[in-house]
Formats: C-alpha cells, structure tokens, sequence
C-alpha cells in the first residue's frame, strides 16, 4: 500500500492536482507512522507515538505542494534519516537540481530532507553529488556535503518557506560554486565520499557503532550543556561552565552569518577541552540544559521593536532546539529575560518548570553577600532574595522572619531590617550586569540542575497563581532547583508592599506581551 501510494504520488505531481497531492502526501505520512508503529514489538507510548508522525502535517502537505508546482524537477519520496546521535527517523525528502549561473549554466544537485517538526524547524540541506563531482568546502558548504546558509539559521515559521531557501541557496551558489568537475583519479576518492552520504539516507553512520562500543561516561548519564549565541554572553557562559567542571561536554552554537571571527575563533584555536563549536542545531543534540544568550542585532526604533525583533529570532530557534533535546531545562539570558522566558515556554510547549530565566539570581547572590559580609547581618543574608523583574524594578523580598511577640516588635523588626536592605540595595545598584558575570551565574545555575542539588535560586518562572498574579508571565522567585528544573516553589513572607509590586511587574509585563506576536504551539 505504502508503495503504491509513492507511485500514485508521483504521477499525480507530473499532472499537478494539488487537491490530490495534499490528499496522498496525508496518506504517504499516515502509512510511514502506521508502518513504523506496526514494528514495534510492545504498545508504542503517547511520546513515542507522536514522534512517528509530522507535528504539523497540515503545514507540510500545504507547503511540499508548493514546492511540486515551483519545481517539477524535484523528485519526493520517504527514507530513513541518521542524526549525530544514532538515533533513526523516516522523514520526507526531496532531491532536484538548482540552476545556476557561474560564468556558465549549471545545474547543482542537493537534497532537502523535512524534519517531523517542519514547518517550526528548517529542512538539512545536503548537496548531492554524481561521482565526477567534487565538494567546495567554503562559507556554505561542509566537506561533508551539509549546506549551511543564513536563511536557514534565521528560519521561522511563517516568513521562512522551502521555496524561499531554494532561492537563497541558487544566489549564494551563484556567488560561489558549491561543485567542480574532478579527473578520474579525483572520482574514485570521491565515490568514498558519496558512499557516506549514501549512508546517511540508509541509516548505517559510523556514531551509532560507536556510541554501542563507547557507551556514555557515568553509567550513561552524560551530562551536556548547549550554549545557543557566540557574542560575549555566550563565550562567558561557556568558560564558565568549563570552569565549573559541571558538564562532561559544552556545544556552542554560532549562529552568526559568515567564518569564525573574535572569541569564537580564539575558543577554536586555543581548542578547549570537551568544548565544540558548531553551525547545526543537530550538535545540540540530547542537551541537558540549554542557555539562551542570543539577542536582536536589527535596526528596530522602538523598544517594543527590539523585543519582536528577538521573538522572531527565538521562533527560528526554540522548536530546533526542543526536537534534537526534547528532555532538556531551557535556561534563557537573552533580554528581557522575564518576556524571552515566556516567548521560550510558548515556542517549546515544555511544561513550565523546564523553562527557567536567569532571572534575579546574580543579584540575589549580590545581594546576600552584601548583607552578610560589608554590613555584618548574616541573619538576614540567609533569608535574603531579589525578586520580580530585572532591573531597576527589581524588590528584595524574605522567605521567613524570627518569631515576634507582638505587632510592635513586628514593626520595629521589619523598619530596622528595611534600613539595612535599602542600605545593600544601594551597594547593589552599582553592580552592573556584565556577560562574566552572567557567566558566572548560569554555571550556578546549571550546576545545581546537573547535580540535582535541590537549592534555591531566584529564577525566573511562571508566576500565574502566585501573589493573584492571573496572566501567563515570568517573574523571578525563590524556586527549589533540580534536574528537571524548577522542582517547587519557595514560599516568599507576606509583605504587601513586595506584592504590589510584583503584581505591577506582572501587568505590565503582560500588556508588553500581548503586543507581541508570539506563535503558541500546540502539541
């Protein structure tokens, strides 16, 4: 059935009917998921189930139609894709050629394969090339044959189609040819090369023997950490970590347009242990936690600018990083962090204790040093948190107070201990945050999630039903971190001046928020 339907396919493309396509390309995915369920030895679970088919079939079928009209010469068909880690999928792909002129006309062959979570997560480009071909390694394209371009790394959901990067991928072709003709020595090294990309679509890459020779360090839990963004944040926060000693492996993703360039390139030369460097979203692949660094460098003239200017950058990147590490805690430092956790949340469709911001955790830190160490009240430091947003309306708040007898005691120790809060947010105002020092804090943070620690940390997390707080934002508050994040939340002292002003940093959080066009996927 599964065959005859592949066949009906394409001879309905030669007639184009898109009505028709739509309707065999939805039976072409519900036979793979049939398939694969079928061979199965036990009862597949919901996870399993769900990953045997396209998240947004509908999306897909729409936009492969497309694709079948604007390029005839493209032929589709179902096979099993290899990712880095070993692990296997059946996902549509299309081969064709790309014209291009160079001087001459040339016809480049490459083949798109569309990942179960198209159309929130960019196709894996490869070149495909004949035996008497060779590869150009350059600024696009990998020795391997893998096409990286910047279309791809902007990639979201609705302005990025496949028929968008097909024309990006013909005029960065056109400014540098992906392709030479090679003699017939060249050809027989070639055809090793061919041979594993062959190997790819047919699911038998050398990671997977290796990864059942080798196994995983500690009894197979390996602890990995995903940096996303290679600006100044992103480098500290993986020097940090590195320091820490908290993950056996770090990946910094550089999603920067053009070579290595600064601190990228010096972390490539200087070559630090257990440290890589990366383009492809799939080298995040089973990420333990993943840390947020990147920002908007557009040209918006207005805050409200800037923030969707970051949000269309997220759009391109959370539904990637959630399908290569569906476990991970996603730990976002992109500003405003309270609004990028959010974005984050929604993007992901991660339960909300997986989604954490950096929230008031540097100052909070600060803020207990300062206390217990330049102004002596130790007792105080103890019980010490900054909590709401980021910035200037950031409040101390406290988890408990001594036992008092009476109301006036009650009042005499909270006036003293304001006096000696006022007096360390003072101190604190004159800290900025810089990117080491937001390094800094995200290997705490990460640290205390890869340990399972179960410490407080004032993070950013959904704050709905807290201090009748009713919106979806993010606020920072003491939580209880552990492997699978935010494990509870610590109770805060009432106190109705810190809850006024929560409840203002929430509502106008949400007023910001609804402004913002924000896609919510629905799993």
């Amino acid at each position: 059935m599964f065959r005859e339907l592949l066949i009906l396919f394409y001879s309905l493309l030669a007639c184009k009917e898109p009505q028709l396509i739509s309707y065999v390309i939805g039976r072409v995915f519900y036979q793979v998921s049939k398939k694969a369920a079928s061979s199965c030895s036990r009862p597949l679970s919901s996870a399993t189930a769900l990953s045997l088919k396209y998240k947004f079939r509908d999306l897909t079928v729409e936009e492969v139609t497309a694709v079948s009209r604007a390029h005839p010469n493209f032929s589709f068909s179902i096979n099993t894709y290899t990712f880095k880690d070993g692990s296997q999928k059946d996902l549509l792909n299309f081969s064709g050629t790309v014209p291009v002129k160079y001087g001459n006309s040339y016809n480049i062959p490459v083949r798109l394969w569309i990942l179960d979570s198209h159309p929130f997560a960019p196709p894996i480009c490869f070149l495909k090339p004949t035996a008497n071909m060779g590869i150009s390694v350059g600024k696009h394209v990998d020795a391997h044959g893998r096409i990286y371009l910047p279309y791809l790394q902007n990639w979201s959901h609705p302005k990025s189609t496949i028929i968008g990067l097909i024309k990006e991928m013909i005029a960065k072709f056109e400014e540098e040819l992906p392709l030479y003709s090679l003699s017939s020595s060249e050809a027989d090294r070639q055809s090793e090369l061919l041979s594993y990309i062959a190997r790819i679509t047919e699911g038998e890459t050398d990671m997977k023997s290796k990864s059942k020779i080798g196994g995983d360090k500690n009894g197979g839990f390996f602890n990995k950490v995903t940096v996303v963004g290679a600006g100044d944040l992103g480098i500290a926060c993986v020097l940090a970590v590195v320091a820490k000693g908290v993950a056996d492996k770090v990946v910094l993703l550089d999603l920067s347009e053009g070579a290595a360039k600064g601190g990228t390139m010096d972390l490539e030369i200087f070559a630090l242990p257990n440290v890589e460097i990366s383009k492809d979203f799939s080298a995040s692949t089973d990420s333990k936690v993943v840390v947020l660094t990147v920002n908007s460098l557009g040209n918006a003239q207005t805050y409200l600018d800037v923030i969707q200017s970051n949000v269309d950058l997220f759009r391109g990147i959370i539904p990637a990083i959630s399908h290569y590490s569906q476990n991970s805690v996603l730990l976002v430092a992109s500003q405003p962090v309270e609004i990028m956790t959010y974005v984050s949340w929604k993007l992901s469709a991660f339960p909300k204790s997986r989604v954490i911001g950096v929230g008031g955790n540097l100052d909070t830190v600060r803020f207990q040093y300062i206390l217990t160490k330049l102004l002596q009240a130790e007792a105080l430091g103890k019980d010490a948190w900054i909590v709401g947003e980021q910035g200037e309306d950031k409040v101390p708040s406290w988890t408990s107070s001594k036992a008092v007898t009476n109301e006036t005691e009650t009042m005499a120790a909270r006036n003293s201990r304001e006096k000696v809060a006022n007096r360390a947010m003072e101190v604190l105002k004159g800290k900025g945050q810089r990117s080491w020092s937001v390094g800094l804090s995200v290997a705490d943070l990460t640290d205390s999630i890869l340990k399972d620690k179960r410490k407080v940390h004032s993070v950013s997390t959904l704050a709905k039903g807290f201090c009748n707080i009713n919106s979806e934002v993010f606020l920072s508050l003491p939580c209880i971190l552990g492997t699978s994040g935010v494990v509870e939340m610590v109770t805060l002292e009432e106190d109705p001046p810190v809850q006024e002003k929560l409840q203002s940093s929430a509502g106008s959080i949400h007023d910001l928020q609804q402004q913002l066009k924000v896609i919510s996927i629905e799993t």
